[in-house]
């Protein structure tokens, strides 16, 4: 069964979808990290995507189909995947419902629920650490966390509605939260 993490940026998806791969065996599918790889290469799309990235924009919905697309149908099929930062609004919700259907693969997913000024020092205290110059603008940070709530919350209760969804607080430890997760995982 695969997995779709979703939450506000500073929520600890990304911390999370590491300690579930390496104990768990699920290879990861972080959108951003994938984008910003595309981003370092010296294409034409890489350009186009490291434009989109630097402006604090999102990257183009057709650009993003196509690189999930690749990545689940490069996979075998008994290879558990983490998706975490896609599908991020209703149009790829559907693209990327298809892109599974078509694969053969099931998922649910979690939601880490956080206070969005605590997502907001989490971030910019990442930037530091890891040297992003894309998560060190708190009017672009406020701007993706403002695009997550009018987009992506709106994918999250749809998928709360097909009864896919399971809600985690993120504002625990590192290990709580891990502990909680595969609670609701039944990975334990």
């Amino acid at each position: 069964m695969d997995i779709v993490f979703f939450g506000i940026q500073g929520s600890g998806k990304g911390t999370q979808a590491k300690k579930i791969a390496a104990e768990f065996e699920y290879d990861i599918f972080e959108a951003g990290a994938e984008l910003r790889k595309i981003a370092a290469t010296d294409t034409e799309l890489g350009k186009t995507v490291k434009s989109f990235i630097d402006q604090g924009h999102l990257v183009p919905h057709e650009i993003i189909v196509a690189v999930v697309k690749a990545a689940v149908s490069s996979r075998p099929k008994d290879q558990k995947i983490l998706f975490d930062g896609i599908p991020r609004d209703h149009d790829q919700m559907e693209a990327f419902d298809m892109i599974m259907h078509e694969a053969g693969r099931n998922f649910v997913c979690v939601n880490f629920t956080l206070d969005h000024e605590l997502g907001m020092r989490r971030v910019l205290e990442r930037a530091k650490v890891e040297g992003r110059a894309d998560d060190a603008n708190e009017d672009i940070i406020r701007r993706r966390m403002a695009w997550t709530i009018q987009k992506t919350m709106p994918v999250v209760e749809e998928y709360r509605h097909q009864g896919k969804v399971t809600d985690i607080d993120a504002d625990h430890s590192i290990e709580d939260v891990y502990e909680e997760l595969k609670k609701v995982l039944e990975l334990t």
